[in-house]
């Protein structure tokens, strides 16, 4: 995957906390490494540093780690 490839993830309800997304898309292997990222600035929603691993996330919003973004595809 490039640098400047968008991947779209699917979820099944209108919201999902960062932490989880991380583990859904497979940029982590677990929880204890999204939060190690999280913590240290690794993580950016919608192109800001976040180090919330509950934040809320909703359809649209993308998050980027280590060069790869995916964006939240919310059910309809």
């Amino acid at each position: 995957m490039s640098s400047h490839e968008i991947i779209d993830i699917p979820i099944r309800d209108d919201m999902i906390r960062l932490g989880q997304l991380l583990k859904l898309a497979s940029l982590v292997e677990d929880g204890v490494e999204a939060a190690d990222l999280i913590k240290n600035g690794m993580v950016k929603v919608n192109g800001e540093i976040d180090e919330r691993r509950g934040s809320q996330l909703h359809d649209g919003d993308t998050v980027t780690v280590n060069g790869e973004t995916v964006r939240i595809r919310a059910a309809k």
